[in-house]
């Protein structure tokens, strides 16, 4: 399955591809915050509760549809949620009075359109991912050393799948090792000192934060080629030299700049910048 989030009029659904039925399921609470109009996840999540409780007694099969699967919260941690395929969403839309449901019907319909698209030609969606950080931002350079960075880390994985890791909690344990490695802290701990939550980690780095991370990718995948590296541990073990190497680089640019590579800068909205500032305060 494929993570990925998508935006509707400013809310944030999460969504997950999956590759073998080649359908998104969105999740469900997500839609609802949407239809209520309710930034509130725990009030959304209690109006769906009550919504499920009557759909049920209805008979509709929109409840036995959902399926629960693990999507990241607001606290970067990830929790089992109800989640649905585009038909499912329709039928649960039409269950709750609200303007907003045309809105989304058209929305749901776009982007399995979008989708199909894609998978007609790729290099659309790297298109729209090009201009997802120009518009908010990014430099040329800084997008030419992103997509470079992705390149790395897709040819990483697709090592890794062919190698005995198929389980999505091996790929973080393994991404996780490998940043720790170079960075001296965890992906969650460089979110952390980035003040990011449910944001993605590498599109808030620095070019330098990107370069280095690409290297100690590069230099996993390639070590791990050299000896066939094949399930978890010989991959871990490739992960730590690949790590160490991108680190030996790091802390040699620190000696003759002064400067540390991992740093909390972001490319966050002023208005978050300044409600991190507070909660410090």
């Amino acid at each position: 399955m494929t993570n990925s989030l998508a935006i509707f009029e400013g809310y944030k659904i999460r969504r997950h591809y999956d590759e073998n039925t080649e359908i998104w399921l969105f999740s469900v609470i997500d839609i609802i915050q949407v239809l209520i109009q309710q930034p509130d996840f725990q009030a959304a999540r209690k109006y769906w509760n009550k919504l499920k409780e009557r759909l049920k007694k209805e008979g509709s099969e929109s409840v036995t549809n959902c399926h629960q699967l693990k999507m990241e919260a607001a606290d970067g941690k990830k929790y089992l949620t109800d989640t649905a395929d585009p038909e499912t969403i329709l039928r649960i839309v039409q269950s709750v009075p609200s303007p907003k449901a045309e809105p989304i019907k058209l929305w749901l319909a776009k982007v399995g359109y979008e989708r199909m698209q894609d998978m007609a030609d790729p290099s659309r969606s790297v298109d729209r991912a090009r201009q997802f950080w120009q518009q908010h931002g990014r430099s040329e350079k800084w997008v030419q050393q992103r997509m470079m960075g992705q390149e790395t880390r897709n040819k990483l994985t697709d090592y890794w799948k062919d190698h005995q890791i198929k389980k999505e909690e091996e790929y973080a344990i393994l991404t996780d090792i490998i940043h720790r490695e170079w960075s001296d802290v965890t992906v969650q701990d460089h979110k952390d000192i980035k003040g990011l939550k449910t944001q993605n980690l590498r599109d808030h780095m620095s070019e330098a934060e990107l370069i280095f991370t690409a290297l100690a990718e590069l230099s996993t995948r390639q070590i791990a080629e050299s000896v066939n590296a094949t399930g978890m541990q010989e991959n871990e073990v490739a992960g730590k030299k690949g790590g160490r190497i991108a680190k030996k680089a790091r802390l040699e640019l620190e000696a003759k700049t002064g400067k540390k590579v991992v740093t909390g800068e972001n490319f966050l909205p002023p208005t978050t910048k300044r409600q991190l500032t507070k909660k410090k305060s």
